[in-house]
This record gives structure tokens, C-alpha cells and sequence, in this order.
């Protein structure tokens, strides 16, 4: 048996006697309920160095498994602090950048060559828009029925994959509207397959597919369970039926895997989450022990105490949320006359607690859908309360970036044909047909590394270079032989800067993709200048990474959500509200959380109600919205919902509340009615006598 060399205080130090616990299990599988503020993180992170530091674990053998890179991040930095361990660092990242990882270090054995590259979410729906055509999916047809678009087909595609479920099973539940078209998207989706293994692509849901295989196989699969003794997995509650299986295969014995997770807070099924998987832990470890972290550092008892009512648990993973900061207030319920004044009380609230000496960005008001907000900033712009809202297009997604990003797989990878597609038409004359033309002269043919030049058959003073793997030695020659006569230049001259520059290093590969960018950029964008700045940083950032590969597998798993155009003027009043979707909100918190539209068809939200699941899910939103507040929780219910907020006429419809404020939630809370100011009056003399003789009039014969 391994002892302990270290004092155990240095891990255990300020922990309480569930954390510790959960921390110094011995083996056998472990699962941590951890309730929303518990301290799930640093009791993951002291489990981790207790596994190297007192039972022996290698710390490169140790895997910690986490849903964003930032956690991963984090958690990795503060494990190599904790204890008195080795230097080495524990092994950690995202379920995606894992399996990335080891599907590119044995490229072969899984039949790739080594310069495949990832396809992002957008790519994938570039990609079946392409083919849409050819599956009957890209007209109306006859009957008039309209056709599922790229990202409904995307969307469908992934959710098949991540629930493992059929096609013709998940469009009758999801997207009933699509049904007609199953027989369609099954062909769509095969031709999008072997469209993707043709070209050397894997999208997201490939990385965990042949990871899952891989340890699925009979030879393969003990080698990649040899690579870790322990398994540590964050966010148990948020992983889909492929990533289960993925930890099943990984650690089957359970011997030293720690799952960490909420059942009540899985909110995302979209992803194709399920917590049915967290409740499945004891079925697939019968000897699973259990550990609930219960008390709660982040709220109030009174919050709490509503979060307890409302709080959704399956059988045998119950739990009740203790405060370890006071009883604090109760949460107001306030019921509102309509959306207008529902906005109105929001903003007096906010001020109020302003004007007590609160700063604005101790509040936030958190949201179902994105628009529940819009009469709310109409009503904040018109106060002058500065705000900020969560959301909007990452920054990989912008065109620019896209643009970037295809020139650099091509160079990566030159059979990515989507991504020639898009460099091609950035040129001027290069339209969908052209494009077509060319890709189609870029035959495949026999690698050619030798030196030989192949003049462009066009004529034009090109110097041509091997253009690498998956191209014909004169294929882009034959390329730009089709192009149009106006765009021949340009595009000899792109493609020259590229083929100089393969085989270079990642900092020569980024200065020429740039170079051969920029005039394209200058003749396309009238805001040229900060879109080329946008991609010298993209450059910056590739250069800084070991290849070309690794640069795009780095923006690809981990993309940044900002562009980094010259600052601007500076904003002075550097204090503003949070407005955010209840799904971003997720692992955040605020001393003032505010939460508005607690009708029924906004939360529960209508489009989610077509099953049980749905409904359940939206349940857990609540809960997760509710454990977002330190301090203080006000909750808004409008009575009348206009129809057409921006249209002229008044029709409205009465909203019920959620029914998630059950009676027992509502004795919980306390109550306010906001209602519309009434306009004052003077006393007025007798009215209805003048009204009525100047009304008997219409009645003399």
C-alpha cells in the first residue's frame, strides 16, 4: 500500500468534512453530487492532488475530463499548486481536445493521414448545403412542403450522433416538420460521411466517435486505458450517450474514477445531454459511492430555501442546499401589469439598489430567450443604465476569420475542397459556377515532392511549385487555366504565396496566408483595415504554435468570442447591468439576480413541451436561474402579454405564472404588485347628466 509522504493537511486544509471525504476516497467508483455553490471545483482539484500525492497516481496518468478549456484550465493550475507534488502536470482539457489529442498522435491506426483537419459547427452546415442538392433537400417540393435548411440537417445530424439514436427516431421527437424528409436526410447524411473521409475531415462528433471505437477495440482499447490509472470528469450531469461511454470504456472497473456533477442543473439536451446518465452511474458501478456536498457558500438561506422547493432530483440523488451566509431576504415575487411595466420595475429595482450603494454590475437579469430582453433595453436606454448582453456572433465566425481559416486547411490539408470553395470566391469573377470549374481541374493525382516547375498553361508569369499532397503536380497550373480571364492574375498570384510556403514553418505559413489575403481583403471589405488587423492577430496566435495543424485545432476547439479591433474611445462609466440567456449565466453568480417573464410559454418555454424530457429540462433551467443569486432574488410575473409588441394594435393575452412557483414556492416568497401608474385627475363635475342629455338628443324625432 502506498502511504502518504506528505502532511494530508495541505490538500485537506479549509476543506469540510463532505469535501474531505469525497477527497480522500479510497478506490472504487466515486460519484460527488455536488449542489450548485458547494465548491465542487476545489473539491475536484484536492481529489486530484490527492491521487498523486497520497495514493501514488503518476500525475501524467491522472485524466481530468472537463466541458470547457478555461475550466480545464484552471483546475490543472491549481491542482499543480495544491499539495507538495511533482512539478509534472496532471493530464486535462476538454472531451474534444482529449480525443483530438490522441487521434493526432496515432493519425495512422485510426486511417487518417496526418493532415486532417477538424471541421467547426459551421463548416459542417457549409458542407450539407452543398450536397442538400442532391438528396431532393434544396427545393419545395410538389406538395408544397418546405425543405429542412443546412442547420436544421446539421442539427438533426449531430443530435442522431451525440443520443445514438436513429434518424427517422429523432426527427418524429425533435422536428416533427421534417418527417416527411427522413428517408432524405438519411441519404444526406451518408453522402455527408463519405464526403468527410474522402477529403480528410473529422468534425466534433468524429473526435469522440473514434475514441469511443478506439477503446472500444480489442487491441487497441488496452492501450488507451493503459495511458491513465484515474479518471476525474467535471459536469457528470451535462455528457451525451457517446461521451458515457467514452468514461465506461476509459475506466469499466471504476476503480479510480470520480464523477462530479448535479442532475438539477443538466440543461443541456440540446448538446444531446441527458442526466440519465449520472442516474445510470450506479447500475454501471454497483459499488459507486456516493458523496453530497450540500452547503452552499454562494447564497443566502432565503434563496435557498425557494431553490430547495423548486430543486428537480431523480430517486436516491435528493438534496438539500444548506447556507453557510445568514438568513438574508426572502425572494420577492412581483406581479406586473404587462411587459412595459415589468421592464419599468426592473429598472427602478436596479437604481434603488444603485443609489444603496450597490454597483451595477452586482446585478444581472437573466433571461429564457434572448428576446424576452428587448422592451427591457428599450426602457434601460431611455434611464441611461448602461448595460451589457451576452451573446451575439463569435468571432470565428466571422467572414474574415473564415476566410483566414480556409486558407490556412488548405495548406494543412489541400484536399479540404470546401475550404478552396471559399478562398476561390474571394476573388473577383470567381462565382459558385466558376468555383465548381476550378475545384473540379484540382484533379487528385500521385504526391509530388520533387522540384520541378509547372508553368500555368495560361500563359501568365507564374512560378509554380509543388503544391503537396492531394493535388495533381499541375493541377493548380490547370486551376487557374479555368478561372475567368479577369481573375487569373489574382489567382495565380494567391496561389503562388501558398505554395511557397508549404512545408514552412507555422510563423512562414501565417505570413503568407496573410499576404496572400490582404489585397483580396482590401478589393472585398470596406472595413479592410480592422479585418486585417483581426487576422494579423489570428497570425500572431498561429505562429506561436509548434505547427500549422495545431494552430487550427486550437481555434477550432477553443475559438476565441471577440475580435481585437483598435480600442476605441474610452468608456468612462466603466460600471454596467448583465443581461444574459439563463444558459450563459450557467456557473456564474450575482449578489442581485432579477428575473423577469416567469410566465408560462416563456419559462416554461412553449417550444420545449412537446415531451415529458422537455418540460423537465426547462425545470432545471429554473432551478439553475434561481442559484445564480448571492443576495438578493426578485422575480417578475406580467399579466398581459402583447401580441405585437411593435405593431399598432393592443391585442393581448393574460399570463399564467410558471407553473414551477407552486403554492408551497410561493409561501417562500414574498409578494409586490407593480401596477401602471395611474394618471391623476382633477375632481370633476356631474359628467355622466351632460353625457347623457347630449346622447338624448340623437333620440328627438
Amino acid at each position: 500500500m502506498f502511504i502518504c509522504v506528505f502532511d494530508q493537511r495541505d490538500i485537506l486544509d479549509g476543506l469540510n468534512e463532505q469535501q474531505r471525504r469525497a477527497v480522500a476516497h479510497q478506490d472504487g467508483p466515486l460519484l460527488v453530487l455536488a449542489g450548485a455553490g458547494t465548491g465542487k471545483t476545489r473539491t475536484l482539484v484536492a481529489r486530484a492532488a490527492w491521487l498523486r500525492d497520497c495514493q501514488g497516481v503518476q500525475a501524467s496518468r491522472i485524466l481530468l475530463l472537463t466541458f470547457t478549456r478555461r475550466a480545464a484550465s484552471d483546475m490543472l493550475a491549481r491542482a499543480a499548486s495544491a499539495g507538495k507534488g511533482s512539478s509534472e502536470r496532471i493530464c486535462g482539457g476538454t472531451f474534444h481536445a482529449i480525443a483530438h489529442k490522441i487521434i493526432r498522435q496515432h493519425a495512422e491506426s485510426f486511417s487518417l493521414p496526418p493532415q486532417f483537419t477538424i471541421l467547426d459547427p459551421g463548416d459542417v452546415a457549409d458542407i450539407l448545403d452543398v450536397l442538400r442538392p442532391d438528396h431532393g433537400l434544396a427545393e419545395v417540393r410538389g406538395s408544397g412542403q418546405r425543405a429542412p435548411r443546412a442547420a436544421a440537417c446539421a442539427d438533426i445530424y449531430t443530435r442522431c450522433v451525440n443520443t445514438g439514436r436513429p434518424v427517422s427516431e429523432v426527427v418524429t421527437a425533435n422536428f416533427p416538420w421534417c418527417v416527411p424528409f427522413a428517408g432524405q436526410l438519411a441519404s444526406l447524411f451518408r453522402a455527408y460521411t463519405a464526403r468527410k473521409r474522402a477529403r480528410h475531415l473529422l468534425d466534433f462528433d468524429d473526435l469522440l466517435l473514434l475514441w469511443q471505437a478506439a477503446l472500444a477495440d480489442p487491441v487497441a482499447g488496452p492501450v488507451l486505458r493503459g495511458m491513465f490509472d484515474a479518471v476525474l470528469v467535471d459536469e457528470y450531469q451535462d455528457v451525451n450517450a457517446v461521451q458515457a461511454s467514452i468514461v465506461r470504456l476509459q475506466q469499466p472497473s471504476g476503480q479510480r474514477l470520480t464523477c462530479v456533477g448535479d442532475d438539477a442543473q443538466a440543461i443541456y439536451a440540446f448538446r444531446g445531454a441527458d442526466p440519465a446518465h449520472l442516474w445510470q452511474l450506479a447500475d454501471a458501478y454497483p459499488g459507486l459511492d456516493i458523496v453530497r456536498l450540500d452547503r452552499n457558500y454562494r447564497s443566502r438561506q432565503g434563496v435557498l430555501d425557494l431553490a430547495n422547493l423548486i430543486r428537480p432530483s431523480a430517486p436516491g440523488l435528493d438534496l438539500t442546499l444548506t447556507g453557510d451566509r445568514g438568513a438574508g431576504m426572502a425572494p420577492l415575487l412581483v406581479r406586473c401589469h404587462d411587459e412595459a411595466t415589468q421592464a419599468r420595475e426592473i429598472c427602478t429595482r436596479v437604481l434603488e439598489a444603485y443609489e444603496d450603494g450597490g454597483a451595477l454590475r452586482d446585478q444581472a437579469v437573466l433571461v429564457r430567450a434572448s428576446h424576452h430582453s428587448d422592451i427591457l433595453e428599450i426602457e434601460l436606454s431611455a434611464r441611461k443604465i448602461p448595460y451589457v448582453k451576452f451573446g451575439g456572433l463569435r468571432f470565428t465566425d466571422t467572414a474574415h476569420v473564415r476566410d483566414f481559416l480556409a486558407a490556412a486547411r488548405i495548406l494543412a490539408n489541400p484536399a479540404d475542397d470546401l475550404a478552396w470553395f471559399r478562398l476561390l470566391r474571394l476573388h473577383d469573377g470567381i462565382g459558385p459556377v466558376h468555383a465548381r470549374q476550378v475545384l473540379a481541374r484540382l484533379d487528385s493525382g500521385p504526391d509530388s515532392t520533387g522540384p520541378d516547375v509547372q508553368p500555368a498553361r495560361s500563359g501568365l508569369d507564374v512560378v509554380q511549385v509543388p503544391p503537396g499532397p492531394g493535388v495533381a503536380p499541375d493541377g493548380w497550373a490547370r486551376a487557374v487555366e479555368a478561372a475567368p480571364p479577369r481573375s487569373r492574375t489574382a489567382l495565380a498570384a494567391t496561389l503562388a504565396r501558398l505554395a511557397a510556403a508549404a512545408g514552412e514553418t507555422a510563423a512562414a505559413q501565417a505570413a503568407a496566408i496573410l499576404a496572400a489575403l490582404d489585397p483580396l481583403m482590401r478589393a472585398r471589405y470596406p472595413d479592410a483595415a480592422a479585418r486585417i488587423a483581426d487576422l494579423q492577430r489570428l497570425a500572431d496566435a498561429a505562429a506561436a504554435q509548434p505547427s500549422l495543424h495545431d494552430a487550427l485545432a486550437e481555434l477550432t476547439l477553443d475559438p476565441p468570442v471577440s475580435a481585437s479591433d483598435l480600442a476605441g474611445p474610452p468608456r468612462l462609466d466603466e460600471d454596467f447591468l448583465t443581461i444574459s440567456t439563463i444558459h450563459a449565466a450557467k456557473g456564474l453568480e450575482w449578489p442581485i439576480v432579477h428575473l423577469p417573464h416567469l410566465v408560462d410559454g416563456a419559462l416554461p418555454s412553449d417550444m420545449a413541451l412537446g415531451d415529458p424530457g422537455g418540460l423537465a429540462e426547462e425545470h432545471r433551467l429554473f432551478y439553475v436561474a434561481l442559484t445564480r443569486a448571492r443576495d438578493q432574488l426578485y422575480m417578475y410575473v406580467p399579466l398581459r402579454l402583447h401580441y405585437h409588441r411593435r405593431g399598432r394594435d393592443d391585442r393581448y393575452g393574460f399570463g399564467q405564472l410558471t407553473r414551477f412557483l407552486h403554492s408551497g414556492a410561493l409561501a417562500a416568497c414574498d409578494s409586490a404588485t407593480a401596477a401602471p401608474p395611474a394618471p391623476a385627475l382633477p375632481v370633476l363635475g356631474p359628467l355622466t347628466v351632460k353625457v347623457d342629455a347630449a346622447v338624448g338628443t340623437l333620440w328627438d324625432g
